[in-house]
């Protein structure tokens, strides 16, 4: 890094990026950077960031929507394997309504089991982050 210095004397006619235009009618000299000022200022910066982080938790990835959608997923494939099973017995044995009705209904419900065991999941992890934090404190 380079850190320039106006110097009044008469302007240069000729600007390149390594000689920039002057302001004012004087041109830039370059001069060598403070190292150690640069260094103490690096220094400062960084033990600022550090304090400007923001505390890390371990579910940060799932977010209420995120749960939100999982569960009704589970429920819809539920719904659509008991309707897949009961309709495909129901072709087979030439029953139409009695397979595809009784199937809904069990795929709906192991859909509702399934939500609850991931809600069960879910508070569970709940629990336990409310707990470390706690002893952390």
């Amino acid at each position: 890094m380079v850190a320039w210095a106006i110097d009044s004397g008469p302007p240069k006619t000729y600007h390149t990026p390594e000689r920039p235009r002057a302001l004012s009618g004087g041109t830039f000299v370059a001069t060598e950077p403070d190292k150690e000022g640069l260094q103490a200022l690096n220094d400062r910066l960084d033990a600022l960031k550090k304090t400007q982080l923001p505390e890390a938790r371990a579910d940060e990835h799932y977010s209420q929507a995120h749960l939100g959608w999982r569960m009704v997923i589970e429920l819809v494939a539920g719904i659509l394997i008991g309707f897949g099973i009961g309709y495909g017995l129901d072709w087979l044995f030439g029953t139409l309504p009695l397979f595809l009705v009784l199937f809904i209904l069990v795929g709906l419900a192991a859909g509702i089991k399934t939500m609850m065991r991931t809600a069960k999941e879910i508070q569970d992890d709940q629990v336990a982050h409310a707990a470390r934090q706690k002893k952390d404190e």
